[in-house]
Protein backbone atom coordinates (compact mmCIF):
# COMPACT_ATOMS: atom_id res chain seq x y z
CA UNK A 1 0.00 0.00 0.00
CA UNK A 2 2.83 2.37 0.90
CA UNK A 3 4.57 1.60 -2.39
CA UNK A 4 1.39 2.34 -4.34
CA UNK A 5 0.92 5.63 -2.50
CA UNK A 6 4.54 6.63 -3.18
CA UNK A 7 4.13 5.77 -6.86
CA UNK A 8 1.01 7.95 -7.04
CA UNK A 9 2.87 10.89 -5.49
CA UNK A 10 5.77 10.51 -7.93
CA UNK A 11 3.34 10.38 -10.84
CA UNK A 12 1.62 13.59 -9.75
CA UNK A 13 4.78 15.64 -9.17
CA UNK A 14 5.54 16.27 -12.88
CA UNK A 15 1.89 17.15 -13.51
CA UNK A 16 1.90 19.75 -10.75
CA UNK A 17 5.20 21.14 -11.99
CA UNK A 18 3.85 21.55 -15.49
CA UNK A 19 0.61 23.12 -14.30
CA UNK A 20 2.39 25.67 -12.14
CA UNK A 21 4.65 27.08 -14.84
CA UNK A 22 6.22 30.53 -14.53
CA UNK A 23 4.67 33.00 -12.12
CA UNK A 24 3.02 35.65 -14.30
CA UNK A 25 0.34 38.16 -13.32
CA UNK A 26 -2.34 37.65 -15.95
CA UNK A 27 -4.95 40.20 -17.00
CA UNK A 28 -8.54 39.05 -16.61
CA UNK A 29 -10.84 38.91 -19.61
CA UNK A 30 -14.59 38.34 -19.56
CA UNK A 31 -15.79 36.70 -22.75
CA UNK A 32 -19.33 36.12 -23.97
CA UNK A 33 -19.76 33.11 -26.24
CA UNK A 34 -23.26 34.30 -27.15
CA UNK A 35 -21.88 37.49 -28.75
CA UNK A 36 -21.98 36.58 -32.45
CA UNK A 37 -20.42 39.91 -33.52
CA UNK A 38 -17.41 39.31 -31.25
CA UNK A 39 -17.06 35.73 -32.50
CA UNK A 40 -17.21 36.82 -36.13
CA UNK A 41 -14.63 39.56 -35.58
CA UNK A 42 -12.40 37.09 -33.75
CA UNK A 43 -12.70 34.62 -36.62
CA UNK A 44 -11.75 37.31 -39.13
CA UNK A 45 -8.69 38.27 -37.06
CA UNK A 46 -7.72 34.61 -36.76
CA UNK A 47 -8.04 34.04 -40.51
CA UNK A 48 -6.20 37.24 -41.49
CA UNK A 49 -3.35 37.19 -38.98
CA UNK A 50 -3.02 33.71 -37.46
CA UNK A 51 -3.80 31.15 -40.15
CA UNK A 52 -0.68 31.95 -42.12
CA UNK A 53 1.19 29.81 -39.60
CA UNK A 54 -1.36 28.25 -37.23
CA UNK A 55 -4.03 25.75 -38.20
CA UNK A 56 -7.30 24.90 -36.48
CA UNK A 57 -7.39 21.41 -37.91
CA UNK A 58 -10.06 20.05 -35.56
CA UNK A 59 -12.57 22.62 -36.80
CA UNK A 60 -14.43 22.66 -40.09
CA UNK A 61 -15.26 25.82 -42.00
CA UNK A 62 -18.87 24.69 -42.35
CA UNK A 63 -19.34 24.09 -38.62
CA UNK A 64 -17.86 27.49 -37.78
CA UNK A 65 -20.04 29.23 -40.36
CA UNK A 66 -23.17 27.53 -39.01
CA UNK A 67 -22.41 28.23 -35.35
CA UNK A 68 -21.45 31.87 -35.97
CA UNK A 69 -24.37 32.62 -38.30
CA UNK A 70 -22.22 33.28 -41.37
CA UNK A 71 -23.67 32.51 -44.84
CA UNK A 72 -21.63 29.95 -46.79
CA UNK A 73 -20.77 32.34 -49.63
CA UNK A 74 -19.57 35.01 -47.18
CA UNK A 75 -17.43 32.40 -45.40
CA UNK A 76 -15.84 31.24 -48.65
CA UNK A 77 -15.18 34.78 -49.91
CA UNK A 78 -13.78 36.29 -46.71
CA UNK A 79 -12.35 33.50 -44.55
CA UNK A 80 -11.26 30.66 -46.86
CA UNK A 81 -8.22 31.91 -48.78
CA UNK A 82 -7.13 28.55 -50.21
CA UNK A 83 -8.72 25.96 -52.48
CA UNK A 84 -10.36 24.32 -49.46
CA UNK A 85 -14.03 23.39 -49.58
CA UNK A 86 -16.61 24.53 -47.04
CA UNK A 87 -16.64 21.07 -45.43
CA UNK A 88 -12.86 20.85 -45.04
CA UNK A 89 -10.87 21.18 -41.85
CA UNK A 90 -9.21 24.53 -41.17
CA UNK A 91 -5.68 23.54 -42.16
CA UNK A 92 -2.80 25.60 -43.57
CA UNK A 93 -0.45 25.14 -46.51
CA UNK A 94 2.77 25.44 -44.50
CA UNK A 95 4.49 22.10 -44.01
CA UNK A 96 6.05 21.13 -40.65
CA UNK A 97 9.51 21.00 -42.28
CA UNK A 98 9.18 24.54 -43.65
CA UNK A 99 7.87 25.80 -40.31
CA UNK A 100 10.78 24.25 -38.45
CA UNK A 101 13.26 25.78 -40.89
CA UNK A 102 11.74 29.26 -40.61
CA UNK A 103 10.78 29.41 -36.93
CA UNK A 104 12.89 26.71 -35.29
CA UNK A 105 9.75 24.73 -34.42
CA UNK A 106 6.38 24.10 -36.04
CA UNK A 107 3.74 26.59 -34.79
CA UNK A 108 1.12 24.73 -32.73
CA UNK A 109 -2.41 24.05 -33.84
CA UNK A 110 -4.73 26.48 -32.06
CA UNK A 111 -8.02 24.58 -32.01
CA UNK A 112 -7.71 23.65 -28.33
CA UNK A 113 -5.28 26.32 -27.15
CA UNK A 114 -7.91 28.04 -24.99
CA UNK A 115 -8.39 24.81 -23.04
CA UNK A 116 -4.66 24.27 -22.63
CA UNK A 117 -3.63 27.82 -21.75
CA UNK A 118 -6.83 29.49 -20.60
CA UNK A 119 -8.45 32.67 -21.87
CA UNK A 120 -6.66 34.98 -19.40
CA UNK A 121 -3.29 33.64 -20.54
CA UNK A 122 -4.13 34.15 -24.22
CA UNK A 123 -5.44 37.66 -23.62
CA UNK A 124 -2.34 38.64 -21.63
CA UNK A 125 0.02 36.97 -24.09
CA UNK A 126 -1.35 38.75 -27.16
CA UNK A 127 -1.07 42.07 -25.32
CA UNK A 128 2.38 41.33 -23.90
CA UNK A 129 4.64 41.83 -26.92
CA UNK A 130 7.23 44.60 -26.68
CA UNK A 131 10.12 45.84 -28.80
CA UNK A 132 13.35 43.94 -28.14
CA UNK A 133 16.09 44.35 -30.79
CA UNK A 134 18.00 41.40 -29.31
CA UNK A 135 15.32 38.95 -30.47
CA UNK A 136 15.34 37.47 -34.01
CA UNK A 137 12.01 39.08 -34.94
CA UNK A 138 12.54 42.25 -32.92
CA UNK A 139 9.94 41.50 -30.22
CA UNK A 140 9.83 39.77 -26.85
CA UNK A 141 6.90 38.93 -24.58
CA UNK A 142 6.26 39.48 -20.89
CA UNK A 143 4.07 36.38 -20.54
CA UNK A 144 6.24 34.07 -22.67
CA UNK A 145 9.83 35.37 -22.45
CA UNK A 146 12.02 34.77 -25.52
CA UNK A 147 9.10 33.43 -27.51
CA UNK A 148 9.91 32.52 -31.10
CA UNK A 149 6.67 33.92 -32.54
CA UNK A 150 6.72 37.21 -34.49
CA UNK A 151 4.33 39.92 -33.32
CA UNK A 152 1.99 39.61 -36.29
CA UNK A 153 -0.48 42.12 -34.84
CA UNK A 154 2.14 44.86 -34.45
CA UNK A 155 0.62 46.91 -37.33
CA UNK A 156 -2.63 47.05 -35.36
CA UNK A 157 -1.23 47.57 -31.88
CA UNK A 158 1.82 49.62 -32.75
CA UNK A 159 5.25 49.53 -31.12
CA UNK A 160 4.92 48.63 -27.46
CA UNK A 161 7.96 49.23 -25.27
CA UNK A 162 9.05 48.15 -21.80
CA UNK A 163 10.77 51.14 -20.14
CA UNK A 164 13.48 49.04 -18.49
CA UNK A 165 14.64 47.72 -21.88
CA UNK A 166 15.03 51.12 -23.56
CA UNK A 167 18.54 52.30 -24.51
CA UNK A 168 20.18 54.79 -22.17
CA UNK A 169 18.85 58.29 -22.71
CA UNK A 170 15.47 57.14 -24.07
CA UNK A 171 12.31 57.15 -21.99
CA UNK A 172 8.53 56.97 -22.20
CA UNK A 173 5.85 58.53 -20.06
CA UNK A 174 4.89 56.59 -16.94
CA UNK A 175 1.38 55.14 -16.73
CA UNK A 176 -1.25 55.73 -14.10
CA UNK A 177 -2.48 52.27 -13.08
CA UNK A 178 -5.20 51.32 -10.63
CA UNK A 179 -4.08 50.01 -7.25
CA UNK A 180 -4.92 46.33 -6.69
CA UNK A 181 -4.91 44.77 -3.23
CA UNK A 182 -5.70 41.11 -2.58
CA UNK A 183 -6.86 40.77 -6.16
CA UNK A 184 -9.37 43.64 -5.90
CA UNK A 185 -9.18 47.00 -7.60
CA UNK A 186 -9.23 49.84 -5.12
CA UNK A 187 -11.64 52.81 -5.26
CA UNK A 188 -11.92 55.96 -3.20
CA UNK A 189 -14.67 55.25 -0.60
CA UNK A 190 -16.02 58.81 -0.83
CA UNK A 191 -15.95 59.57 -4.55
CA UNK A 192 -15.88 56.07 -6.01
CA UNK A 193 -13.05 57.03 -8.35
CA UNK A 194 -10.24 54.50 -8.95
CA UNK A 195 -7.16 54.83 -6.73
CA UNK A 196 -4.12 54.93 -9.00
CA UNK A 197 -0.37 55.15 -8.74
CA UNK A 198 2.39 55.97 -11.21
CA UNK A 199 4.02 52.89 -12.72
CA UNK A 200 7.07 53.42 -14.89
CA UNK A 201 7.48 49.73 -15.75
CA UNK A 202 4.17 49.26 -17.53
CA UNK A 203 4.18 48.33 -21.21
CA UNK A 204 3.54 51.50 -23.21
CA UNK A 205 2.55 51.84 -26.86
CA UNK A 206 4.37 54.55 -28.79
CA UNK A 207 1.62 57.05 -29.75
CA UNK A 208 0.60 56.90 -33.41
CA UNK A 209 2.59 53.76 -34.19
CA UNK A 210 -0.44 51.49 -34.65
CA UNK A 211 -3.66 51.49 -36.63
CA UNK A 212 -5.82 51.01 -33.52
CA UNK A 213 -6.08 52.80 -30.21
CA UNK A 214 -5.16 50.87 -27.07
CA UNK A 215 -8.83 50.30 -26.25
CA UNK A 216 -9.61 49.16 -29.81
CA UNK A 217 -6.68 46.75 -29.80
CA UNK A 218 -7.74 45.30 -26.45
CA UNK A 219 -11.23 44.75 -27.86
CA UNK A 220 -9.76 43.11 -30.96
CA UNK A 221 -7.75 40.69 -28.81
CA UNK A 222 -10.77 40.00 -26.59
CA UNK A 223 -12.75 39.03 -29.70
CA UNK A 224 -9.91 36.81 -30.91
CA UNK A 225 -9.77 35.05 -27.54
CA UNK A 226 -13.56 34.67 -27.62
CA UNK A 227 -13.30 32.85 -30.94
CA UNK A 228 -10.50 30.61 -29.65
CA UNK A 229 -12.59 29.80 -26.57
CA UNK A 230 -15.49 28.82 -28.85
CA UNK A 231 -13.15 26.77 -31.05
CA UNK A 232 -11.87 24.81 -28.04
CA UNK A 233 -15.41 23.79 -27.05
CA UNK A 234 -17.90 24.51 -29.85
CA UNK A 235 -20.68 22.48 -28.20
CA UNK A 236 -20.61 24.47 -24.95
CA UNK A 237 -23.50 26.77 -25.86
CA UNK A 238 -25.60 23.85 -27.09
CA UNK A 239 -24.78 21.93 -23.91
CA UNK A 240 -25.87 24.88 -21.78
CA UNK A 241 -29.11 25.22 -23.77
CA UNK A 242 -29.92 21.52 -23.37
CA UNK A 243 -28.87 21.64 -19.72
CA UNK A 244 -31.49 24.31 -19.05
CA UNK A 245 -34.24 22.03 -20.37
CA UNK A 246 -32.86 19.09 -18.38
CA UNK A 247 -32.99 21.10 -15.15
CA UNK A 248 -36.55 22.22 -15.93
CA UNK A 249 -37.53 18.60 -16.57
CA UNK A 250 -35.97 17.48 -13.29
CA UNK A 251 -37.78 20.26 -11.42
CA UNK A 252 -41.15 19.16 -12.84
CA UNK A 253 -40.28 15.49 -12.30
CA UNK A 254 -39.44 16.22 -8.65
CA UNK A 255 -42.93 17.62 -8.07
CA UNK A 256 -44.62 14.48 -9.43
CA UNK A 257 -42.14 12.22 -7.60
CA UNK A 258 -42.91 14.00 -4.33
CA UNK A 259 -46.67 13.71 -4.87
CA UNK A 260 -46.26 10.01 -5.69
CA UNK A 261 -44.18 9.52 -2.54
CA UNK A 262 -46.91 11.15 -0.43
CA UNK A 263 -49.49 8.85 -1.99
CA UNK A 264 -47.42 5.76 -1.22
CA UNK A 265 -46.71 6.78 2.36
CA UNK A 266 -50.02 8.35 3.38
CA UNK A 267 -51.16 5.24 5.27
CA UNK A 268 -47.79 4.60 6.90
CA UNK A 269 -47.49 5.92 10.46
Amino acid sequence: MKKQFAALILALVPAFGFAAGPSVALDKVDIDLTDKAALQDGLQTFANYCMGCHSAQYQRYERVATDLGIPEEVMMDNIVFSDAKIGDHMKIGMTPDDAKAWFGAAPPDLTLVARVRGTDWLYSYMRGFYVDPSRPYGFNNTVFPNVGMPHVLAPLQGLQVLPSTLPEGESVACKQVQVVENGRKQFDPLTGTPITHEDCEQLTVVPGSGELTEAEYDEKIKNLVTFLAYSANPVKLESQRIGTYVLLFLAVFFVFAYLLKREYWKDVH
